[in-house]
């Protein structure tokens, strides 16, 4: 017979270890997967790199390939996936029986009998101390359709998921899309500044050169220089907003590079296009991972009144037994039992039926929620395909825009070499050159972005 001392001792220190935790999770620690034995089609997790671009010229494909590895979101909702093909998993292991092993020790005021009598008379063992060790099986082989359901559930939220992650990827790929654009547009209007700021100093030399042989006034000089203050104002603007482009958009490709080591390379074209805003919708509702996913999430919510309609039919299952019955010294025996077990619902005090009813309510939300989403995706499509035209339009008007500029340009300055013309005439000639190659280069940039925000609309990828 063992202390009481010595039982208490062991009950605290079991209690203490039990309650504490002897190895924590570490939260920053990287996190590995092992491959589950009941997937039978794992979910594919985009692994992480970092991919070395400094000083190598970046095509938009190029950009698109390193966000789609690299960007921290995205590979957040691929873990997210991974970890909802474990709850699938989760639901296929109650197909499987569960064995469980549990052992005690109990201490009676009374001697108690070691195991239960077999026959009328037969002599036991009895000790104030007993120990027991118990192996159980129990296997399910009715549940109303409650472990078929929830796999099926668990299934359609894991396509649900990988939706997500699919639609995750596109928007990724338009922000990179219309990051990479508007960089290409925003260094073509640098360029127009920069080219604006060195025919400016060009044109105050000259006005320098009138003013010193008295063919021009001072205040030609002064407004001149007003001028060329206000170009490399602008310059200086507009270089800021294109390191604050490439920043955002290395941020989108996870990379943490220097605006000055990173640049991109392409061209900003233009093409004539024609669009069906009904059969764009229609292959949007067919394509969209978004709105699959919100139908496989309706299918999933289906399921699960199914699950909760199932608490009102029995559950059946196969119950196996083994176990040991020790008194702690010299005398031990064994015992085992098999059979069917049935466990009926009688009264639930409604806990069945407002679970089934709370179902089928979020099931009526998930079908306002499927019918907003479509209305949505066709608002979404019609407005890319106006603002696609919309922008086509604004290229093909601004497209003589840059060549007249420059040839009313070079008739002012000439006008006012001569004497025929004033400064101001100069000055407003050079800004409606500057202000025609700063829209064109935007409605260049505009109109691949409006491309971009169209194969976003209809789930389509088109660079």
């Amino acid at each position: 017979m063992w202390p009481s001392s010595y039982l208490l001792t062991l009950f605290l220190l079991l209690n203490v270890v039990g309650c504490a935790v002897l190895q924590p999770t570490d939260p920053y620690a990287p996190v590995f997967h092992p491959r589950s034995f009941l997937s039978s089609s794992p979910a594919k997790t985009p692994e992480p790199m970092k991919p070395d671009v400094a000083g190598e010229p970046l095509t938009l494909d190029r950009c698109i390939e390193v966000a789609l590895a690299n960007n921290p979101e995205l590979a957040a909702t691929g873990r997210e996936v991974s970890a909802s093909g474990f709850r699938v998993d989760q639901a296929r292991a109650q197909r499987w029986p569960s064995v469980s092993a549990e052992s005690g020790y109990s201490r009676f005021l009374d001697p108690q009998r070691l195991v239960q009598a077999r026959f009328n008379g037969e002599p036991g063992l009895f000790d104030e101390n007993l120990g027991r060790t118990d192996f159980t099986i129990r296997m399910p082989l009715f549940t109303g359709g409650r472990i078929i359901n929830e796999i099926a559930a668990a299934e359609l939220v894991r396509q649900a998921e990988e939706n997500r992650l699919a639609r995750t990827g596109e928007e990724l790929v338009f922000n990179v899309s219309s990051f990479f654009y508007a960089i290409l547009g925003e260094r073509k209007v640098i360029q127009s500044l920069e080219f604006s700021v060195g025919a400016m100093e060009e044109h105050l030399k000259r006005v320098n050169a009138l003013l010193a042989a008295q063919k021009a006034a001072r205040v030609d000089l002064l407004r001149t220089e007003v001028r060329l203050a206000d170009l490399r104002q602008s310059l200086v603007k507009e270089q800021n907003v294109l390191a604050l482009q490439k920043r955002v958009l290395a941020g989108l490709m996870g990379l943490d590079y220097d605006t000055e080591r990173f640049g991109v390379e392409g061209k900003l074209t233009f093409e004539e296009v024609s669009l069906d805003a009904g059969v764009l919708t229609a292959e949007a509702l067919d394509d969209r991972p978004d709105y699959l996913a919100a139908r496989s999430r309706l299918e999933a919510q289906a399921r699960r009144v199914d699950v909760a309609r199932a608490g009102h039919l029995p559950t059946v299952s196969v119950v196996a037994n083994y176990g040991l019955r020790t008194d702690l010294s010299e005398h031990d025996e064994d015992t085992g039992n098999v059979g069917v077990a049935a466990t009926f619902p009688l009264f639930e005090g409604g806990r069945v039926m407002a679970r089934v009813e709370e179902e089928r309510a979020n099931l009526a939300a998930a079908q306002e929620r499927l019918r907003k989403l479509e209305l949505q995706i066709r608002q979404e499509v019609e407005t890319a395909v106006l603002e696609v035209r919309s922008s086509s339009e604004r290229v093909r008007a601004l497209a003589k825009a840059i060549d007249q500029g420059r040839e009313s340009l070079r008739i002012e300055r000439q006008k006012y070499d001569l004497g025929l013309g004033s400064i101001t005439d100069v000055l407003d000639a050079q800004s409606a050159l500057l202000q025609a190659e700063t829209n064109t280069y935007r409605a260049m940039a505009d109109f691949r972005l409006a491309l971009a925000r169209l194969d976003l609309a209809t789930g389509k990828k088109r660079l």
